[in-house]
């Protein structure tokens, strides 16, 4: 007879797991207890909220289900930011939660747990039958795979304390169908082809879906089959790093070359893309194109939207080689003048005045993507700032974007999530000082793990993007304006590196300097407030003093 936190922890190590981020409350520390003595690292953060979403990066650059820990009550409240964000990108988590003591009459951190996890878009499933809590642990590993989902478990926790002999199921991966990939149906692939063949100037998208798919050079292959220009979606960017006629990110973080492409476009070709508001500029990006949808289950509707007119149903993969049989070769956009544009284009083509003491953020952006080895591990986080670091020249598997859900706060914790995942590496998060300031805590949890991070912070003194939409409202900017926090001065107070960054020429030392030591160290770069990106400027033009250059690209054409 054992007990049955022990089994929990047994039915968990059965599963593989061998990360979990956790934090500690009697709901959860006697299992956490067991998991570790069953050889699982433990992380043990200084947050909830930190611990799902830590969990959450590493599931995305693992590939593998994220696993956290929290207590009951309070220790659950705490996530109700870092779930919707795992939601809305998909990813597999299993969190075991605690419940408050199911055999007492009263217990001071008691609440019903499973509304405020359901309102987030997540599962939960109390477990209050002892004999069944190991089968449905390994369910709650199959529903997560499954359906990429984050799924809560509430476990009493003086049922946990209990002593039983219950017996351990077959692991989810034996129970796991193993697919293979469905190709589009040949007639399908004749019809499509039909309306590629009459279109003249063709982007191919890439999302997620074509990432899992390995599409990678499938989808190359066909835009170079059509003369077509390659882009990606956000969390797929740097797929096809390297690529002459690769145009960074298509959506509301497109490039100003990027855009004005796009407003010439006739087909859209998205592969294993979930078309969203986002990536779609809400409609405005492709103006003139017909857009088709190849997915394994492609929707007619999306955030409210009609996003596609085309649709294939099958694998990112075998669509595009399926399509690159099936079309007429072309040339397309493809010419020497054009390649040498995208080759030198910026991000961003408008201007804003100097300021004094203060770097352009763009400027930040450059120096970092120049001095930071190629083989570093980058985190994006999410806030205004998010669209600079976008534009880093970095290849997919070493870029990490999650902002389905459009949260500050995430950086640390996803940085923590990456060093897990990629043990060995050093990770670089890019972040903003709102967002570190909402976890900088977690600069201990970071040291005392031993984990190698660099993190850099463009410092502008408030939360960016609403200074610039209160600014366009003519509204006060005071309950946006932090003021002039030392970051490298906190991060010192931790007992790791700090640097205030006030000359970029110095940066590559800087780096150097931090490669040979490693560890933990905050590069704080201040920046100026009066700079806005396009996504802002956008959508709040009079937010910023900056003067706008419009490409025109029928010349490169």
């Amino acid at each position: 007879m054992t007990h049955v936190f022990e089994t929990l922890a047994q039915v968990f190590a059965r599963e593989g797991v061998s990360d979990c981020f956790a934090l500690l409350g009697d709901a959860n520390m006697a299992f956490a207890s067991a998991l570790a003595g069953l050889g699982v690292d433990m992380t043990y953060v200084r947050h909830e909220h930190c611990a799902v979403a830590a969990a959450t990066a590493y599931a995305r650059k693992s590939g593998r289900t994220g696993v956290a820990t929290v207590t009951c009550g309070p220790g659950l409240t705490q996530v109700l930011t870092a779930l919707p964000a795992a939601v809305r990108a998909r990813t597999p988590l299993v969190i075991l939660a605690g419940e408050a003591p199911i055999g007492t009459a009263w217990y001071n951190q008691a609440i019903d747990q499973a509304p405020f996890v359901t309102a987030t878009g997540a599962r939960y499933h109390p477990l209050h039958h002892v004999p069944r809590m190991a089968e449905a642990i390994r369910d709650a590993f199959v529903e997560a795979e499954e359906e990429r989902v984050p799924v809560v478990l509430g476990v009493p926790f003086d049922l946990q304390y209990q002593s039983a002999d219950i017996g351990l199921p077959a692991p989810s991966a034996d129970i796991l169908p193993k697919l293979h990939p469905c190709p589009p149906h040949p007639d399908a692939v004749a019809q499509i082809a039909r309306e590629i063949d009459g279109a003249r100037r063709i982007v191919v998208m890439a999302g997620l879906g074509a990432v899992d798919s390995g599409a990678a050079e499938a989808a190359t292959a066909l835009a170079d089959h059509l003369g077509a220009l390659l882009t990606t979606t956000l969390p797929a960017r740097g797929l096809f790093h390297g690529h002459p006629f690769h145009v960074g990110v298509a959506g509301g973080f497109s490039s100003t070359l990027t855009a004005a492409l796009f407003e010439q476009a006739d087909l859209v070709i998205a592969l294993g893309c979930r078309l969203t508001q986002h990536n779609l500029a809400k409609g405005k990006l492709f103006p003139n194109a017909r857009v088709l949808q190849v997915d394994t289950a492609p929707r007619a509707l999306s955030q409210g939207a009609v996003p596609a007119g085309l649709h294939l149903r099958g694998d990112a993969r075998l669509a595009a080689e399926g399509l690159t049989s099936r079309t007429a070769a072309r040339s397309g956009w493809r010419s020497d003048r054009l390649a040498k544009a995208i080759a030198t284009a910026v991000s961003d083509t408008a201007t804003f005045p100097p300021e004094p003491g203060v770097h352009d953020p763009r400027d930040v952006v450059t120096a970092l993507d120049r001095a930071l080895p190629a083989d570093w591990q980058m985190v994006n986080s999410s806030g205004h700032c998010s669209f600079y670091f976008a534009h880093m020249d970095r290849p997919f598997d070493r870029f990490l974007t999650i902002r389905e859900f459009g949260a500050i706060g995430n950086g640390t914790s996803y940085a923590m999530g990456v060093a897990r995942a990629c043990p060995g590496d050093t990770v670089v998060l890019l972040d903003g000082d709102g967002s570190l300031l909402m976890h900088v805590q977690e600069l201990e949890t970071m040291r005392r793990h031993g984990l190698n991070i660099l993190i850099c912070v463009l410092n502008d003194r408030a939360y960016g993007s609403e200074i610039h939409k209160l600014r366009d409202e003519g509204l006060s900017e005071a309950g946006a304006v932090f003021g002039a926090t030392d970051l490298a001065a906190i991060a010192r107070g931790f007992g790791v590196g700090g640097e205030t960054v006030t000359d970029l020429d110095g940066l590559p030392a800087l780096v150097q300097s931090y490669a040979e030591t490693g560890g933990v160290a905050v590069f704080d770069f201040p920046i100026s407030d009066r700079v806005a990106s396009p996504v802002i400027r956008r959508a709040h033009p009079a937010g910023h003093g900056g003067t706008e250059h419009p490409i025109t690209v029928e010349d490169l054409l």
